[in-house]
Formats: structure tokens, C-alpha cells, sequence
């Protein structure tokens, strides 16, 4: 097996132990991370959403599948099965994620997922209704934001 497929397997299975610490600990300093609520992320923000999310989620339970990874670049697809903690709502995502590799850590990751479904199952009717309107979309990702620089002026 890859040495980079073995770290993303060790990324999933700290998150599936809600290990924040330990998934932050295999990005590089520098890294970038991207998906449809988290644009942009950069260095040690990554890190910080990751421990947020694995704060907040009690039930959470992950299933990676479809691991690979070469020298430079990876991917997977993983679920994520758990309970919005805003809305009390169960939420079943189904994500898609890319890596690009240096040194032997994470440089580049971008997950891909549905994020009017996912406002669907998280927010209910209003999501299910309205998640696919940018200004929604919008809303949702400056709602998490504005958590994660919460999470990261508390850790300081």
C-alpha cells in the first residue's frame, strides 16, 4: 500500500474517533482545503475545522471507501453519517474528496458535496426549498464561518 494511501486511511479513522488533533496533524503547514461550506480554508484553519467538527458531532460515524494515492495526488469517498447540532436534524453526506500530497502530508483537499441536499436533510423544509438559492448558500457558509472564527479566537 501507498504511504499516502495509508495516510489518508489514518485521516478518516481519526475523524471516525473524532480525533481533530490527529486529522490536523496529517496536513501540511501550509495546506489548503475547500469544499461547498468551508471555501478557502488555508494553513492552520483546516486543522481548526476539523477539531471544531469533531467537537461538535457526538454520534458522529464515517465510512471511507475507494482509497488511492500515488506520489502526488489521492482520493476517496467517504459518508458521514450524524446529527446537525443547530437543528437537531439526522444528516447522511456523501462526499467525494481530492488530495494532493508533499512530503509525505496533505497539501491540497477539496471535498465535493450536494450542498442543496445536504440543507435538505440539515435544515429541513427551508433547505429542502430554498438550499439551492445562492443567497442561501451563502448564508449557510458565512454561518460557518463566522463559527470556526469563533472556535479558533476560543483556542487561543
Amino acid at each position: 500500500m501507498h504511504p499516502n494511501q495509508k495516510l489518508i486511511e489514518r485521516f478518516y479513522a481519526c475523524f471516525n474517533a473524532r480525533d481533530g488533533d490527529g486529522m490536523a496533524a496529517c496536513y501540511a503547514p501550509d495546506a489548503e482545503f475547500s469544499d461547498p461550506v468551508f471555501m478557502g480554508l488555508t494553513g492552520a484553519e483546516a486543522g481548526a475545522m476539523w477539531r471544531m467538527l469533531c467537537s461538535r458531532a457526538a454520534d458522529l460515524q464515517v465510512k471511507v471507501s475507494n482509497i488511492s494515492a500515488n506520489d502526488s495526488a489521492g482520493s476517496a469517498h467517504w459518508d458521514a453519517s450524524y446529527t446537525f447540532s443547530k437543528t437537531g436534524r439526522k444528516v447522511l453526506n456523501s462526499i467525494d474528496a481530492d488530495f494532493t500530497f508533499r512530503n509525505g502530508l496533505i497539501q491540497r483537499h477539496v471535498d465535493t458535496f450536494d450542498l442543496w441536499r445536504w440543507a435538505g436533510m440539515a435544515l429541513g423544509t427551508k433547505g429542502q426549498l430554498l438550499g439551492w438559492l445562492p443567497p442561501v448558500q451563502a448564508s449557510i457558509r458565512a454561518e460557518a464561518r463566522k463559527g470556526l472564527d469563533a472556535f479558533m479566537a476560543r483556542a487561543r
